[in-house]
């Protein structure tokens, strides 16, 4: 069988599944679920988050300049799709969730304590691109819970259960297939020069 073509649509999957915090200037707090979030930069670290104009939280986030993003886990995952389908114009969702709102260490926005890792943002910049606009900021702290440390001080992800998003669905990352460099490195080479013979 071949391929399909189909018109230019937005099917790049799988892609996180992440709660953003902010806060209005009288420090109410909301949650938005954002799928469209990524890194765009190293040094300075930094990353972007799509959103659209009629959402509640864009006019937070552009009138404040900060937010935070906190990972999601499977047992995160109804909360997750809550704050996606839920207006913070109508109900305080860390209430509603049960969430713990955490001060963060160099914003005014609270993070979500469940989250095992909260990235703080600033925002640099904003670029209107039709559906959504696009905003840029950079990562000014990282907060991530201690049981993802191991004793030699790295950080096992592994042990987060993070999930993601996948055209229309969440989905857990169950196992690693292999590291970066995993397919140069000599014993790799050695294993399948085995499997041919």
């Amino acid at each position: 069988m071949g391929k399909q073509q189909w018109k230019p649509t937005t099917i790049l999957n799988p892609v996180p599944a992440v709660m953003v915090t902010c806060a209005d200037n009288e420090g109410k707090p909301n949650i938005i679920t954002i799928a469209w979030a990524g890194t765009i930069n190293s040094k300075p670290p930094m990353v972007s988050v799509s959103i659209r104009k009629e959402r509640y939280s864009y006019n937070l986030i552009k009138e404040k300049g900060q937010f935070a993003i906190n990972l999601t886990t499977r047992k995160l995952a109804f909360a997750t799709d809550f704050c996606g389908v839920k207006s913070g114009r109508d109900l305080d969702k860390f209430e509603a969730l049960k969430l713990t709102p955490e001060k963060a260490s160099k914003i005014d926005v609270p993070l979500i304590k469940e989250s095992p890792i909260n990235i703080e943002c600033v925002v640099k910049n904003i670029i209107e691109l039709g559906s959504h606009d696009l905003f840029i900021a950079e990562v000014v702290a990282v907060n991530i819970d201690e049981k993802l440390i191991d004793a030699n001080g790295k950080l096992c992800i592994d042990r987060a259960d993070l999930i993601c998003y996948s055209h229309g669905e969440y989905w857990s990352l169950d196992k690693s297939l292999g590291y970066f460099g995993y397919s140069v490195t000599k014993k790799t080479k050695l294993k399948r020069n085995m499997k041919k013979r």
